[in-house]
């Protein structure tokens, strides 16, 4: 650990007062992977404490590890202010993605309610879905992909990570 880092780790050490505010501005920038473990450990701490850490980080890892609310600047505006967890909900997206049996050249008529992706080599269909609607579709399809002929062998699923907000926040028109 550099001397540098040292100072920094100690300089947050001696900021524990609860209902204080802490501005660590890149508290992790250039440091190792395992300092920067230890500065999220010493910030959650002080958070249990009940000091208030404001945040600033170009590493959205962080961000994702460490913050309860997520502020987004872009060109100088902040264009987003919101709970993390809230954050995830209203913007991120779910994908399940199947593994087909057997290759298809397209998409059955039949399926186009779905709007699914089919990918290049014809061995996989992307569904995206909303997991905050009274109903994901995931049980409709399932059962017209059967109807369709459609036979699968695996699936999984995954979710937008924090990261391809930001992406798609500051891209944006």
């Amino acid at each position: 650990m550099g001397q540098e880092g040292r100072q920094d780790r100690h300089a947050v050490r001696r900021h524990e007062a609860p209902g204080d505010d802490l501005f660590l501005d890149e508290p992790t920038a250039g440091v190792d992977v395992e300092l920067r473990k230890g500065m999220w450990e010493v910030v959650r701490t002080l958070q249990a404490s009940g000091v208030t850490i404001i945040l600033t980080t170009h590493y959205i890892e962080e961000a994702e590890q460490m913050a309860d609310r997520i502020g987004v600047i872009n060109k100088g505006e902040i264009i987003l202010l919101e709970n993390k967890a809230g954050l995830m909900q209203k913007l991120g997206k779910k994908q399940l993605k199947l593994h087909l049996q057997n290759k298809i050249d397209a998409i059955p008529p039949a399926l186009a309610p779905y709007n699914l992706e089919l990918s290049e080599e014809g061995r996989e269909l992307i569904y995206n879905y909303d997991t905050k609607g009274e109903r994901t579709g995931i049980t409709s399809l399932l059962s017209d992909l059967r109807g369709a002929g459609i036979r699968f062998y695996d699936l999984d699923t995954t979710q937008s990570s924090l990261e391809d907000i930001f992406v798609s926040l500051v891209r944006a028109p």
